[in-house]
């Protein structure tokens, strides 16, 4: 079978390098695809990974997102909210989007092109910088830190924590604590100095409102809910969008024409983050647990108890639902990519990221309209995750 002289594997340092080729492969070849290696499924077709992300019946994540924390079948804490079914994620869910709402993002703007400034604008007079390590690295630690209202002085110890979990060796996959995947330890002692201190902040208001959970009881959040919490959006709006621009910078050195399009009209630049997020997602893939019974993708069946991966990246690529999905367009009609999901689980998140590419990349062309990337001295960042870039450096002019 073409099935059989496949293999796909997300822990393959050489495949990662360039999915695609592969993705494609699957998608012709073995739309529903079985690794028996590491006995897990996939689907690659879009509207196979579009049905799957918003089936919350069958497919549940409270085993986790991520194949390796679905296949180790962790102890989940409350709180993970990425790691729970409705209706107990809706209630959590809610309590946090609060920080993403429009009316905050707006009045955000300000703030995170102040902090684009302060890492861009010691650069303008030097012949390179780095996309990754004055950028990426910084503006979206300091958003998620005045956000969440994380001291300037915490923040680097939070990242390098976001960094360290999702860190897997080079060709395994990510190594899973059974007993302790989760826990908000880092935060303890600032949530407990805020709470005499409260100010206009997500901590503090986690800290204080009450809501009805699962039972029907209004209350407050648990401690230890409140830690969790603040563990998942530290985590997940640091490493993922700070990923966003390594490829910023490599992609649009690779479309120096379409560059010069947004460098001479602005208004296009929403539309080219969005095209960047399909184009190279820095989230490939999320799983799911297949919980009470099978589910069927082309006419074949995934048993219940199996883990199954969703290839966003390459939904994203899928010619059925892209027309050259190969080919990066500015001018594309944004909007049907799947990098932040679908469904009950689409990325509360997703207003922050998309306003932090934006500003980011208007500042950016202002100082440097022309660049080239030094692939020879970028690194990138092993992570079975997350996918992208420690390091991608730029010579200006």
């Amino acid at each position: 079978m073409l099935s059989e002289q496949l293999y796909y594997d997300p822990w393959d340092v050489e495949i990662d390098l360039d999915p695609y080729p592969i993705y494609r492969r699957l998608r012709d070849n073995a739309p529903l695809y079985h690794n028996e290696r590491h006995d897990f499924w996939g689907v690659s077709r879009y509207a196979d990974v579009e049905a799957a992300l918003k089936d919350t019946n069958r497919l549940s994540s409270a085993k986790g997102d991520i194949l390796e924390v679905v296949k180790t079948d962790p102890v989940m804490p409350p709180g993970v909210f990425i790691n729970e079914d409705p209706p107990l994620h809706t209630i959590h869910r809610a309590l946090v989007s609060r920080a993403f709402v429009p009316k905050k993002m707006r009045a955000l703007e300000d703030k995170v092109r102040a902090f684009c400034e302060t890492c861009l604008d010691p650069l303008t007079d030097r012949q390179s910088f780095d996309f990754v390590i004055d950028l990426g690295r910084e503006l979206p630690m300091r958003t998620i830190g005045m956000l969440a209202g994380i001291p300037d002085s915490e923040q680097p110890s939070v990242r390098a924590e976001a960094h360290r979990v999702l860190r897997n060796e080079p060709g395994k996959p990510l190594s899973v604590d059974k007993d302790h995947y989760f826990d908000g330890d880092m935060f303890t002692e600032y949530v407990a100095w805020r709470e005499k201190n409260p100010s206009d902040d997500l901590i503090t208001e986690l800290l204080n409102v009450e809501f009805e959970d699962e039972t029907g009881k209004t209350r407050r959040l648990t401690k230890q809910e409140l830690l969790i919490f603040l563990t998942v959006v530290a985590g997940a709006g640091v490493e993922t969008t700070g990923r966003l621009f390594g490829w910023m910078g490599k992609v649009l050195a690779e479309h120096p024409d379409q560059r010069k399009e947004l460098v001479n009209d602005h208004s296009l630049i929403p539309v080219a983050i969005e095209e960047l997020l399909r184009f190279e997602p820095p989230g490939p893939h999320v799983a799911r647990y297949v919980a009470t019974e099978d589910v069927s993708f082309q006419d074949q069946t995934v048993p219940a108890g199996s883990a199954l991966l969703m290839m966003l990246a390459s939904a994203n690529r899928d010619e059925r639902q892209f027309e050259d999905p190969d080919r990066f367009d500015i001018h594309r009609r944004p909007g049907a990519h799947l990098t932040f999901g679908r469904g009950a689980h689409f990325c509360v998140g997703a207003p922050l990221a998309r306003l932090e590419g934006r500003v980011a990349l208007e500042e950016v062309l202002k100082r440097f309209p022309e660049w080239q990337v030094d692939l020879d001295n970028a690194r990138r960042s092993r992570t079975s995750t997350v996918r992208g870039w420690d390091s991608m450096p730029a010579i200006v002019g």
